[in-house]
C-alpha cells in the first residue's frame, strides 16, 4: 500500500500530466525515492493508485534504467559507457572503481553504500569520461578524481552513521 506521503506526492504531480499513463514514470520515481527501489509490491501499489494494469506498469519500469527493480546501495554510481567515454578512458575508470569498491557492474558494496551500474550515455560527451552518483554529474574523470569523490561520499556516510548513533560529529562537514 502506498504511504500517505507517497500518495500525496503522486497526487501533487498528477496536475502536470494529461492522464495516469503519462504520470506513471513520475509515480514510480516517487515510490523509489521513498523505498530505495521499486519492488513487485511497489508496482502493484502504483498500478492500483493509477488504475493501470500491473503488467503495463512493469513494462514501463523495466524499460527505464533509472527505475531500480532490485535493491541498490545508498548511492548509485552510473558509469557512462558511451563511445566518447570508451575512447576517453572508460575501461581504466571501470577497473579503478572495481579495485576501489571491490564490486563489478551491477553489484553493491558489502556495506550497502554504493551500487555500480553502467549507463548508455550521461550527455557529457564533450567532458568524457563521466559518471553520475545519485543525481550529481561528474565529468573529465581520472582515477584520482574518482577517489576524491568517493572519499567525500564515504565521509558523509560515516558522519550520518555517527549522528544516528548519537555520537558527536568530527567537525568535517564537506558534502559531496
Amino acid at each position: 500500500m502506498l504511504s500517505e506521503q507517497e500518495r500525496h506526492e503522486i497526487e501533487a504531480q498528477s496536475h502536470h500530466y494529461p492522464n495516469n499513463r503519462a504520470l506513471c514514470i513520475e509515480a514510480l520515481k516517487i515510490v523509489q525515492a521513498h523505498r530505495g527501489w521499486v519492488s513487485d509490491e511497489g508496482i502493484a501499489d502504483v498500478a492500483e493508485a493509477l488504475q493501470m494494469a500491473a503488467a503495463e506498469l512493469e513494462g514501463v519500469a523495466t524499460f527505464y534504467n533509472m527505475i531500480f527493480r532490485k535493491p541498490v546501495g545508498g548511492h548509485v554510481i552510473l558509469l557512462c559507457d558511451s563511445v566518447s567515454c570508451w575512447i576517453m578512458g572508460y575501461d581504466r575508470l571501470r577497473e579503478h572503481l572495481h579495485a576501489r569498491l571491490g564490486i563489478g557492474l551491477g553489484e553493491t558494496t558489502a556495506d550497502g553504500c554504493f551500487t555500480l551500474l553502467p549507463n548508455v550515455c550521461l550527455g557529457a560527451c564533450d567532458h568524457a569520461p563521466a559518471m553520475m552518483i545519485d543525481s550529481t554529474h561528474y565529468q573529465d574523470l581520472d582515477p584520482a578524481g574518482i577517489d576524491e569523490i568517493l572519499t567525500k561520499y564515504q565521509m558523509k556516510e560515516a558522519r550520518e552513521e555517527k549522528k544516528e548513533k548519537g555520537e558527536p560529529p568530527d567537525g568535517n562537514s564537506a558534502d559531496p
